[in-house]
């Protein structure tokens, strides 16, 4: 799109304002409509143009700002978070601190160090690595959590450090759960780690924000996880590499608890959003006043420094809340009551599927798990009792043991969860019925420890991925759900829920779409295009120069970059091609790990003979979302491994962009390639079914850098086309001739010291 077009519509913009003002001056809604539910009212006396919730936690955070500048969606900013957490990755992360030269952590209490990732390793290499990260926070006064003392998301809530309107991030994906709590969490990668100990900050650039209303109230037997396993279904691919707020009325919001924001917030990111954001409201303050006084009573309680009545008052005396007139790329709504149990799979997220259309295939499980800073809070295990106790109503009050052939595995989301359900007796109640108890931690949810699904078995969890090899064996299948649905499962021996839910009768779907979901009226319908447009326009204008217009300017490249890359297309067919088929969870915390090895089991999970198809210097190209999934970086390096220098998609999961950069591993987005592609060779020789995962296609690309355009020649006799792609700005082209942000700021540090 010409970069002139923004006067245009920002005079259209202006055009329907004032016909939105002026549209319904006989409108049944006595006063202004409120932000949640109609046309967001415009203040032309305003001083500043309002902010999102996302913009003014962020406003917060970003440093180094021009005076009086006002952050927006779209900005690259050097962002200062409150804190930072890292988990079994500590160790790789000190590692890099150590190589970028640095020897003092900037702000120590910036940090929060949580083991929780390998705690069923007992192995001396394991525990050597537990006692490093331990002697290092000893060293420079870092907050630190042993191993079987929780899931660090869990923590990072329940001991305060996540705090309402603040800003955190973590070095995995699941940072998304912060925003249960208001506080703005979203994923770095180990390099970026790293640079926060050694100077307190890293890089950020403000997604575009999407705006998620919910309507109505959860039915009887529906509950967190099926939300945002139903969100993952029906709105595929529409929050790709946003920042979501959920919003919603007074009686909505009341409507779900912390802990189901939590389940929410936590699986956003497999929703393909980079943070997801909950309200600061009075559901939120009650949950926060019983922290307190847990605190304040309790000689137990860690956390007496970091939530107490008096931080309470202080966050609410004036609580941050989005302004009215805030723009967002898109918006969404959901109505909570027309919900159903949902079940995730087999191996995907974005297969989402009604319980009551899944039971009656009567699918038998071998395995399930209520496990995972997802859903083994103590009300989940709760929930997971509550059937089970019904079911021994029926069973003359004997517990029911689980069906033969199934095993149970429990194991809480914090040692803290733990206790308040031993106390319950709800943890007693599940071990009656024969299920596992396991260490407070995520080996299962990461393809670690026992209980992993063998080849072909079929296993059910409530935990957040199941993508092909995640949870075991790559050819098992895996399903997600809520705690009820599991252990009715387990119960059953296959998949089926405790019968709590009943479909209304005349139900006719999920009530679900685009907009605010306010019923139509010229006000809305207006509101709505005003704020899309003005989305527009914001993003086009933040975009710079028009490249279609740059031929004549040819970017400079800096010493040490390439100005053409050029090679084979090597194609993998597949949308949502995550990290775990890019490199298996099983060698994600070894160490020292050979980049023979590394290339060996690049893309193992996705396709077995990926080393019989690629070669050096291949491009490969994939579909949509690649790399979605966890923080791992390894998903970069062992491309990078096999000597693949670009990887082009037609989008990225942005975790894995930002893993790409800071291990010199180039990526473009071309989705016409893609489509030209998939039109040439989806179909394959025998049809859809018999198609290689990885196909060599005889077709060359060649990225001129300097010209920022690729250029496709589609094989012997095929057409030659043209592209142009976006520029690749002087900081990027640093980083990677450089080798990656590691050798960068070891570079950076050297030259200040």
């Amino acid at each position: 799109m010409s970069r002139q077009m923004p006067h245009q519509l920002r005079s259209l913009s202006t055009t329907l304002r004032r016909c939105s003002a002026t549209s319904a001056p006989n409108t049944s809604i006595p006063n202004p409509p409120s932000f949640s539910e109609g046309l967001p009212s415009f203040d032309a006396s305003r001083k500043q143009p309002p902010q999102t919730l996302t913009e003014k936690i962020v406003q917060r955070y970003a440093v180094g700002l021009p005076e009086g500048k006002l952050v927006r969606s779209g900005d690259y900013i050097s962002l200062e978070p409150e804190r930072s957490m890292s988990h079994d990755n500590s160790h790789a992360i000190i590692s890099k601190f150590k190589s970028m030269g640095a020897t003092q952590v900037k702000r120590p209490g910036q940090i929060v160090f949580t083991i929780d990732h390998n705690v069923q390793d007992t192995s001396e290499a394991n525990l050597r690595r537990y006692a490093q990260i331990e002697e290092f926070a000893k060293e420079h006064g870092i907050d630190r959590y042993p191993a079987g003392r929780g899931i660090g998301h869990q923590i990072m809530v329940e001991e305060g450090y996540a705090w309402p309107g603040t800003m955190a991030v973590a070095s995995d994906s699941h940072s998304t759960h912060y925003g249960a709590v208001g506080c703005l969490g979203t994923p770095i990668v180990r390099t970026d780690a790293a640079s926060i100990l050694a100077t307190g900050r890293t890089w950020w650039q403000i997604p575009p924000i999407a705006r998620v209303t919910l309507k109505g109230t959860l039915p009887v037997g529906v509950t967190g996880k099926d939300v945002i396993v139903a969100l993952c279904g029906l709105f595929k691919s529409d929050v790709l590499n946003h920042a979501i707020e959920f919003t919603g009325s007074e009686e909505t919001m009341a409507s779900l608890s912390v802990d189901s924001r939590m389940t929410i917030a936590n699986m956003s990111c497999e929703w393909g959003a980079l943070t997801g954001l909950f309200p600061i409201d009075r559901t939120l303050e009650r949950w926060l006043r019983g922290k307190a006084s847990e605190a304040a009573m309790l000689d137990d309680r860690t956390t007496r420094q970091r939530i107490t009545h008096e931080r309470v008052d202080e966050l609410f005396a004036n609580p941050l809340t989005a302004d009215e007139g805030a723009q967002y790329a898109k918006q969404l709504y959901l109505d909570l009551s027309t919900l159903s149990p949902y079940v995730s799979g087999p191996n995907s997220v974005k297969v989402a599927t009604p319980l009551n259309e899944l039971a009656p295939q009567n699918i038998k499980i071998d395995r399930a798990y209520i496990v995972s800073c997802t859903n083994s809070r103590a009300s989940d295990l709760a929930a997971a009792a509550q059937v089970i106790k019904d079911a021994a109503k029926a069973n003359g009050g004997v517990i029911p043991k689980v069906a033969d052939g199934v095993k149970l595995y429990i194991a809480a989301a914090s040692l803290p969860e733990q206790e308040a359900a031993e106390d319950a007796g709800d943890w007693q109640v599940l071990l009656d019925a024969g299920a596992e108890a396991l260490p407070s931690g995520c080996a299962m949810c990461i393809g670690l420890g026992k209980g992993l699904l063998e080849p072909d078995e079929v296993g059910i969890s409530a935990s957040n991925r199941n993508f092909k090899g995640r949870l075991g064996a790559r050819s098992a299948r895996a399903y997600l759900a809520s705690p009820e649905v599991v252990a009715a499962s387990a119960l059953s021996g296959v998949i089926s829920g405790p019968g709590a839910h009943q479909v209304p009768e005349g139900w006719s779907g999920v009530e679900h779409g685009y907009g605010n979901g306010a019923l139509p009226n010229p006000v809305n319908e207006l509101g709505n295009m005003v704020e899309q447009l003005e989305s527009l326009i914001d993003r086009i204008e933040s975009a710079g120069p028009d490249p279609s217009k740059a031929d004549d300017a040819a970017l400079e490249i800096l010493p040490g970059f390439p100005e053409r890359i050029s090679g084979e297309i090597l194609f993998c067919d597949a949308d949502n091609l995550d990290t775990d088929a890019i490199y298996p969870g099983r060698m994600t915390y070894l160490d020292q790990v050979s980049k023979a090895d590394m290339a060996e089991a690049c893309m193992e999970n996705y396709d077995p003979d990926f080393g019989a198809s690629a070669r050096p210097n291949d491009i490969l190209v994939a579909g949509f979302n690649f790399g979605c999934g966890s923080s791992r970086e390894q998903a970069a390096t062992a491309l990078l491994a096999r000597h693949i220098p670009l990887v082009v998609a037609g989008s990225f999961g942005n975790i894995f962009a930002r893993n790409s950069i800071n291990n010199a591993l180039m990526g473009l987005e071309v989705p016409r390639l893609v489509e030209r592609l998939r039109a040439r060779f989806s179909a394959g020789e025998g049809g859809q079914e018999n198609r290689s995962p990885t196909r060599r296609t005889g077709w060359t690309l060649t990225w001129d850098v300097k010209r920022s355009v690729v250029e496709v020649s589609e094989g012997e006799g095929g057409e030659t086309w043209t592209e142009k792609v976006g520029q690749l700005p002087a900081n990027v082209q640093a980083i990677i001739a450089a080798g990656g942000l590691e050798a960068w700021v070891k570079a950076q540090v050297a030259a200040s010291s």
